[in-house]
């Protein structure tokens, strides 16, 4: 495993400050999504290229990586990757389909379909590890040293793709699967807890200085059910993660009242989604962690005054946390302006701490 020496650059940078909660020169900041749909430069190498394919091309994955760090001098890099990127890999037969999402072609209803689905070695993602090494390579010399954040799916999210055969907006047969068939559903979510397990492992072990767990839909569940049925498996995974010692963030959507309970499965920094004010959201995390967050994504459609103006609130909020990492509420809208986002970076990044 490759990790920054402690006292390195690297491991001084103001992103992994704040991620253990010490004293940083300027709020750190990145953007989830920050690599995607909103750059022209990402849209020129897509070309003609699948999403998926783009995820298994060591080439692509390291450039598309480095175009907002490039464009922006955001305080860490986010791997380029997908969230059903690791199931491809072992061979579940899925696909991303633009405007519709992942599609599975043979949605998971039985244990023995959960059989069927392959454990995810290193030897299944060989492109990832080249990737993060060479970015790794390449990090070391932006900005005094750019960490890189690893990339996974929770266990909750990626099981309902495969329960639901794609995205949905009710969780239907993954509810029921829940209520109904807890026998096959702990065994699929110890399976993709596995996974993303491994998918992160990789990362961190070919150099990535810290990892986000990404469970999307876990504010579809209430706060009861996110106990029993969800919150194990994420454990799961940012347990096997804190083995290595990386700063591990937690981040779910809709997910306000489960903030608490999204820390205590292991995190040492929590996202916030913009639907929550940030300081009510600290305080429902706790003193020991970290947050990340959490500006409304559309308020980079606004003029640049209003959007810095709530940019500062959010600033002003996060002093109250053990550590504060700016970013949006949610990821980077594609129709978003990057000049926007560019101003953003440079005032969180010239907003005096003192």
């Amino acid at each position: 495993m490759t990790t920054a020496p402690s006292g390195s650059p690297l491991s001084n940078s103001a992103f992994l400050r704040a991620a253990r909660g010490e004293a940083v020169p300027h709020t750190p900041v990145w953007f989830m999504r920050q690599a995607g749909r909103s750059l022209p430069e990402y849209l020129k190498v897509r070309e003609g290229v699948g999403m998926l394919e783009s995820c298994m091309n060591a080439e692509l994955i390291t450039e598309i990586t480095l175009q907002p760090v490039r464009r922006y001098g955001v305080d860490a890099a986010i791997f380029f990757s997908d969230i059903v990127l690791p199931l491809k890999a072992v061979g579940v037969d899925l696909d991303i389909k633009p405007g519709v999402g992942p599609v599975v072609a043979h949605p998971v209803r039985t244990l023995e379909d959960v059989a069927a689905i392959p454990d995810l070695t290193a030897e299944h993602v060989p492109f990832i590890t080249e990737a993060v090494r060479t970015l790794v390579g390449e990090l070391a010399g932006v900005n005094g040293g750019t960490p890189l954040i690893g990339f996974a799916g929770a266990p909750f999210t990626v099981a309902s793709y495969l329960v639901e055969g794609g995205p949905s907006k009710e969780y239907a047969n993954t509810k029921a699967m829940m209520y109904g068939a807890p026998e096959v559903w702990e065994a699929l979510m110890a399976k993709i807890a596995s996974i993303s397990a491994a998918f992160l492992r990789v990362q961190v072990d070919a150099g990535a200085s810290a990892v986000q767990l990404f469970d999307s839909w876990a504010g579809a569940v209430n706060r009861d059910d996110y106990l029993q049925y969800v919150q194990p498996w994420s454990a799961q995974v940012l347990s096997s993660i804190g083995e290595t010692g990386v700063p591990r963030i937690h981040f779910g959507v809709n997910s306000g009242e489960l903030l608490d309970l999204m820390g205590d499965a292991g995190a040492d920094v929590v996202g916030v989604d913009w639907r929550v004010r940030l300081a009510d959201g600290i305080q429902r995390i706790g003193p020991d962690r970290g947050v990340q967050g959490n500006l409304d994504p559309t308020l980079v459609f606004a003029p640049t005054e209003v959007m810095t103006a709530r940019a500062a609130e959010v600033i002003e909020a996060g002093r109250a946390a053990r550590g504060h990492i700016f970013n949006l509420g949610h990821g980077v809208i594609p129709s978003t302006n990057p000049d926007q986002l560019a101003r953003l970076t440079d005032f969180v990044h010239a907003y005096p701490l003192d």
